[in-house]
């Protein structure tokens, strides 16, 4: 069974820095592509960015664009999320999440199938 674990969430002031982490285990195969979600009190579940775990190319939603930076560590096992210029829009719960290795979506929350419990980012202006 695979499982994710998220770590690294905290408190900051507006234009500090946090990097999120996102441990994998129990994976037999290779992923297609890994995400952050976020979802803020009161609003939907929305899309951050996603990885293509074979080419290391990625995508980002515009409001964070130029901001943050997703990556991976294929001998680690883990995902990151480095997040620059904090905002407190972007206070949230901040969710990684993993498909079953096959193509689609990868911005999307319905393509994929394995969640972390995840990590809680407070910006405070």
């Amino acid at each position: 069974q695979v499982q994710l674990v998220e770590s690294g969430g905290g408190s900051v002031q507006a234009g500090e820095s946090l990097r999120v982490s996102c441990t994998t285990s129990g994976n037999t195969y290779r992923h297609y592509c890994m995400a952050w979600f976020r979802q803020a009190p009161g609003k939907e579940r929305e899309w951050v960015a996603h990885i293509l775990t074979r080419s290391d190319s990625t995508a980002y939603t515009d409001s964070v664009k130029g901001r943050f930076t997703i990556s991976q560590d294929n001998a680690q096992n883990t995902l990151y999320l480095q997040m620059n210029s904090l905002k407190p829009q972007d206070t949230a719960m901040y969710y990684c999440a993993a498909d079953v290795g096959a193509g689609g979506r990868c911005s999307i929350s319905e393509h994929y199938t394995y969640w972390g419990q995840g990590t809680q980012v407070i910006v405070s202006s």
